[in-house]
């Protein structure tokens, strides 16, 4: 793989998204134990395994590396190649149905097409890789949107979940932006930029509600606005990762822990905040325990 600048940038992203993706996986459990885990910040010991959504991620890495952009027909192979080295990673079941199809060699787009009667999934897999593409395309606003409907298509040929895809896709690349230029990025220029890109659609009606709320609310009167991605799908997701972003742009430890204490997906949630606030606040502001218990990627059978 020829490294280059924006291909860093993307396996920045991947970073922040593989330690929010494991470490939100281990705040599954009893809820009165998770409770008590969130109020001490207490840490589950061991290795944290990642999840599908790392899985994945790795596969628009890997495309983005050999192609300089997103070739649909390589992605759908490269994710239905991963898909078979380890199908228990948290795929969802549209997921299952949709990845073995591929792999078994029906058309992605007409396998993407069919689910849900015909509509698509609007689930949040689109989106929680589409930091990656944010970071990649950060200087070509035309570019990125492009890049961001091809990824999603694949698995979520609905136009909510493009619509989430975009919106994070958009949050990542204006976060590299900004930091380039050594600015400050305020929650309210990310949320108006967001927003002026983002395509009609419920998710963007909801990222309007999003930058409505303060910081101090109290995180159930938020996820009762916003949802806790608990209905996996982008509507229910994507606008509260972009109140956990915007308001720890530069804080990537609280970042991490207000998306978690949200409860619902919480690994997604974790995962597409941890993909977009490491490039404002970069990889040093990852703690080093997380990185070290986290599932080491670069051992990974996915990162061949």
């Amino acid at each position: 793989m020829n490294s280059t600048p924006q291909l860093h940038l993307a396996k920045t992203s991947l970073t922040g998204l593989s330690v929010g993706d494991a470490f939100g996986e281990t705040f599954f459990g009893k809820e009165d134990i998770i409770l008590e885990r969130l109020a001490r910040r207490k840490l589950q010991e061991g290795i944290w395994p990642f999840t599908d959504d790392t899985v994945m991620s790795i596969g628009i890495y890997k495309i983005l590396a050999t192609y300089g952009e997103i070739n649909q027909d390589a992605l759908a192979k490269e994710f239905a190649a991963n898909y078979l080295l380890d199908d228990y990673r948290g795929y969802g079941g549209t997921a299952h149905s949709i990845l073995k199809d591929i792999a078994a060699g029906h058309r992605w787009k007409d396998v993407s097409k069919q689910v849900f009667d015909g509509m698509g999934s609007m689930g949040n897999g689109a989106a929680m890789r589409a930091g990656l593409i944010g970071a990649f395309f950060h200087e070509n606003e035309t570019k990125l949107i492009e890049q961001a409907i091809l990824s999603a298509e694949i698995t979520h040929f609905n136009q909510e979940a493009i619509a989430g895809a975009i919106a994070i896709a958009l949050a990542a690349g204006i976060c590299v932006r900004f930091n380039k230029m050594g600015k400050i990025l305020t929650p309210a220029a990310f949320f108006e930029h967001i927003t002026a890109y983002t395509p009609d659609s419920d998710v963007k009606h909801k990222i309007r509600k999003a930058a409505t709320l303060p910081p101090h609310y109290d995180i159930r009167t938020v996820t009762f606005i916003l949802g806790n991605g608990s209905r996996l799908t982008a509507q229910d997701t994507v606008p509260f990762a972009l109140w956990c972003i915007a308001y720890h742009l530069y804080d990537y430890e609280t970042a991490i822990w207000t998306a978690v204490s949200g409860l619902g997906d919480r690994d997604t949630i974790a995962a597409i905040t941890g993909s977009v606030v490491v490039l404002s606040a970069g990889i040093p502001a990852i703690p080093d325990q997380w990185l070290q218990q986290r599932e080491n990627i670069e051992l990974s059978p996915f990162l061949r």
